[in-house]
């Protein structure tokens, strides 16, 4: 993330906009960051969806499902786990009503449902 995105994303990520998604690098093993919209389900999970089949925290969550979540001063470690059939068209559409215009690419790329770790 370069530095100027950082500070937004801190913000977004402060007033609770976005989760700020920590992903383990496929290719490097490394922590890498990034701030995505996401949607609270009823039963306390997160649903985040990509805008596409090649973003790279996407790719990283099916390689290594394991991930850090930070929501303003919520942070915990998650499991993610990929959404398909109603269950994905039902978080596209919430992320789409939440985040309006700008989110309707969502649906090219795959969704996730994070569930708390134990």
């Amino acid at each position: 993330m370069k530095d100027d995105d950082r500070s937004i994303a801190e913000d977004l990520t402060d007033w609770g906009k976005v989760v700020l998604l920590e992903t383990v690098g496929r290719t490097t093993g490394r922590p890498v960051s990034a701030a995505v919209g996401f949607v609270e389900d009823q039963d306390g999970s997160l649903l985040i969806a990509a805008g596409s089949d090649v973003a790279d925290w996407a790719l990283n969550l099916r390689v290594n499902p394991d991930c850090r979540a930070t929501i303003g001063e919520r942070v915990a470690t998650y499991e993610a786990t990929e959404v398909d059939g109603p269950d994905r068209s039902r978080a596209i559409t919430q992320l789409i009503l939440k985040y309006g215009t700008p989110a309707e690419k969502l649906g090219r790329g795959p969704v996730f449902r994070l569930r708390e770790a134990p």
